[in-house]
């Protein structure tokens, strides 16, 4: 008993110490935790407008409860499937064209041999990461515009091509160009996750298949990616949880009346026939099936990964 008491003292004490060594950290993290506790938990409460039919000026008290009924009439809304469609497609297409980039990226990067070429690569790659979909959209339009667009007009005196490809004013066009931008503003980030990742194997390995005669590529194979997988099996778990999610912000920069059976999405559907309609609980049902089908997704494929021996995210 003596002995607990005891025990339980020096952690007191020991908290303490550390709290008045460190406040000025906790303080520092105390913002975040804060902004989370905000805009992620505070915000549940109002959930139950999805079972609501909300009107703001009556509130919560005075809006009628209405059960299930939102859902089932968005789910009877063509609109919606539309949307849930193109949004399945093009994220399942974005995974799969986006999600190997950064590997091959890290890969390439790992084995450079001048460090200054390195540091500047890197920088250049993940730059685009912190750009606004404005500035990207922006940049987007002077390059690719049918007519007078950089990429066109090289083109066209290369003589490589007769009149402008619409890269963004037709879907198919569309489709690709849209892929194919988020796939360069993203992979920069991902790259530096995996270099990380790469810089904890033990170069006692790679000396030993040097020794053995192991090629480049053999090491590659055998040792980095093999050193990497559960960064690879963590990284893929999360980004199966966005499948269901859309951007509207990148959605809106690309977005025209030519291009509308692509780009509309559910973003686009929460935006217009919610938000913008001030239907606010049938936004709200949307936002929730989005979160709970990405939740579902993350831990059925959490579980698999288990399954296979990895460690898994949870």
């Amino acid at each position: 008993m003596q002995k607990n008491k005891t025990k339980t003292r020096r952690e007191r004490t020991s908290w303490k110490k550390a709290l008045s060594r460190d406040w000025h950290l906790y303080l520092m993290l105390l913002v975040p935790v804060l902004l989370v506790v905000i805009f992620n938990y505070a915000s549940y409460p109002g959930l139950r407008m999805a079972f609501m039919d909300y009107k703001p000026a009556k509130g919560y008290a005075g809006s009628k409860w209405v059960g299930w009924d939102t859902f089932a009439k968005v789910f009877r809304d063509r609109d919606f499937t539309r949307a849930l469609k193109n949004s399945l497609v093009f994220n399942l297409l974005d995974l799969v064209v986006s999600f190997p980039m950064p590997i091959i990226l890290a890969l390439m990067l790992n084995e450079l041999r001048f460090p200054r070429f390195k540091k500047v690569t890197q920088t250049v790659l993940y730059l685009p990461h912190f750009l606004s979909w404005v500035i990207i959209g922006s940049v987007a339009y002077q390059l690719f515009k049918p007519t007078t667009g950089i990429v066109n007009v090289l083109f066209m005196n290369w003589g490589w091509i007769q009149q402008g490809i619409p890269f963004l004013t037709e879907k198919w066009h569309w489709a690709a160009t849209y892929l194919l931008i988020g796939v360069w503003q993203g992979m920069g980030w991902g790259t530096i996750i995996y270099l990380a990742a790469i810089t904890g194997i033990s170069g006692e390995l790679y000396e030993a298949a040097m020794i053995d005669g192991a090629t480049r590529l053999q090491r590659i194979w055998h040792i980095t990616l093999p050193g990497i997988r559960s960064t690879i099996v963590i990284l893929l778990i999360m980004n199966l949880g966005k499948i269901m999610g859309s951007n509207y912000e990148r959605l809106d920069v690309f977005g025209n009346t030519q291009v509308k059976d692509f780009q509309y999405q559910l973003a686009i559907y929460i935006y217009e026939k919610g938000l913008a309609s001030s239907k606010f609980s049938m936004a709200t049902a949307v936002g929730l099936f989005q979160s709970l089908v990405g939740l579902i997704l993350v831990l059925a494929s959490d579980r698999f990964a288990k399954a296979l021996g990895e460690d898994g995210l949870l």
